[in-house]
């Protein structure tokens, strides 16, 4: 009886080394000597597999940073460079595999559909982050805008996720200054700025406009 992980380094090991999937459940069940039943039984496709592969590495990501000790006394901010940083290391021991997923589903206009299992795990530490940011003032809350901070940064994890696949640098110290700079701007974005109390004072003025002008006769 097949499990779940036998059928799933199975499939791992037969991409890495044939670079391409198997051409059928049949044929690849048939050298695994389990029926095609055994594989549906976790699996519903070859890229429900690679699905798992992803989701299962960014929740293992977010479990291991949750755990640590200085994680209670981290901002929203250092915690998403957290994220970022242990992701990329988690995602160098299985480099090849990761690798051939992205660009066996790359979409030049949208997100791999191998990720769609990642996106809703993401999206909702995102929240969780940006609430707590929020509520401590650490970011500011700007009604329409902040509800798009988490695509905001789904746009920063396929950009750094993209931008490691391509990096040759040694110890992929550039991807690291990618994620350094790109989370650094991205939540000075999200923070208070002078365009804020700019806006802000544009809408007392326009509240109370009328009083002024009496005061003024």
């Amino acid at each position: 009886m097949a499990t779940s992980q036998q059928i799933r380094t199975a499939y791992i090991d037969y991409v890495l080394t044939q670079d391409e999937k198997p051409k059928s459940v049949y044929s690849f069940v048939k050298k695994l000597k389990i029926s095609e039943a055994e594989f549906y039984e976790f699996y519903g496709s070859f890229e429900s597999i690679e699905k798992m592969v992803w989701a299962d590495l960014t929740v293992e990501t977010i479990d291991a940073i949750q755990q640590q000790e200085v994680w209670a006394q981290y901002s929203s901010r250092d915690r998403m460079l957290s994220f970022f940083y242990s992701y990329v290391e988690l995602l160098k021991k299985h480099r090849s595999f990761i690798v051939y997923s992205l660009k066996s589903h790359k979409d030049r206009f949208a997100t791999p559909q191998v990720l769609s299992g990642v996106k809703p795990i993401f999206e909702n530490f995102a929240d969780e982050l940006i609430n707590e940011g929020l509520e401590s003032g650490e970011l500011a809350d700007r009604k329409l805008f902040s509800k798009r901070y988490k695509d905001a940064l789904w746009v920063q994890f396929a950009f750094i996720l993209n931008f490691w696949v391509n990096d040759d640098s040694t110890e992929f110290e550039k991807t690291d200054e990618a994620i350094e700079k790109g989370i650094n701007v991205t939540f000075d974005l999200f923070q208070r700025s002078p365009i804020d109390n700019l806006l802000e004072y544009g809408k007392f003025l326009s509240r109370n406009g009328k009083f002024a002008e009496t005061r003024s006769r």
